[in-house]
């Protein structure tokens, strides 16, 4: 079957977006944190000012956006673990799109659900986008086992199967943790796999491809 302009093929190259991505990271959160604070309002996403003032652009830049150093340091240690993973086995320009669209997906789902909801926030993080990333390394890597805190061993499919149940019953709680655009990232990167890649995670997890 001839491939669509959805799941064209790039050109293979490894030139270690993921490296740079964690340097932009750095870059954004040492202006928003130590330079420009008030920068973090502009870059981050927020409801109200998406509506109001019509800052679509936080549905990308949040992502780049965080809330202190450990939560900076902890996405850029799982964003180098998986993105590198990833990015060796399907090429630096699919690993690239695959990350910006499931991040800033991730973002427009969750400002449509903080605006059904009536919430304001202020979302900031790249988790939604390296959910993303632990569902296609789970896919790539089947049979990966990760170490949960260091000590425990899980395999990967197992894993993204214990987060997308976290995120989903704790997506409506009052908790300050972004469940909701955890969740998404997992399903919209499921879709990704999905459509683009034309691979069934299930088929893989369950050993019939």
């Amino acid at each position: 079957m001839r491939n669509t302009i959805l799941n064209r093929k790039f050109k293979y190259t490894d030139s270690n977006v993921t490296t740079i991505l964690i340097v932009i990271n750095f870059v954004v959160f040492a202006l928003t944190y130590f330079l420009f604070p008030r920068l973090k309002i502009y870059l981050g996403m927020v409801p109200s000012l998406v509506y109001y003032k019509h800052y679509y652009w936080q549905f990308f830049t949040y992502m780049f956006t965080h809330a202190n150093i450990t939560h900076l340091i902890f996405n850029m240690l799982s964003l180098y673990i998986f993105g590198r993973a990833v990015e060796h086995r399907v090429g630096s320009r699919e690993f690239l799109l695959y990350y910006l669209l499931v991040g800033t997906l991730s973002g427009i789902a969750s400002y449509c659900m903080y605006y059904l909801t009536g919430t304001n926030v202020i979302l900031v993080g790249a988790s939604g986008a390296i959910y993303g990333l632990l569902i296609l390394f789970a896919v790539l890597y089947p049979y990966a086992v990760i170490l949960v805190f260091g000590i425990i061993p899980v395999k990967a499919p197992l894993l993204v199967a214990i987060y997308f149940f976290i995120s989903l019953f704790s997506g409506f709680s009052a908790s300050s943790t972004a469940h909701l655009t955890h969740l998404f990232g997992l399903v919209f990167g499921f879709l990704y796999i999905l459509i683009r890649l034309k691979i069934n995670p299930f088929s893989v997890w369950s050993g019939r491809s």
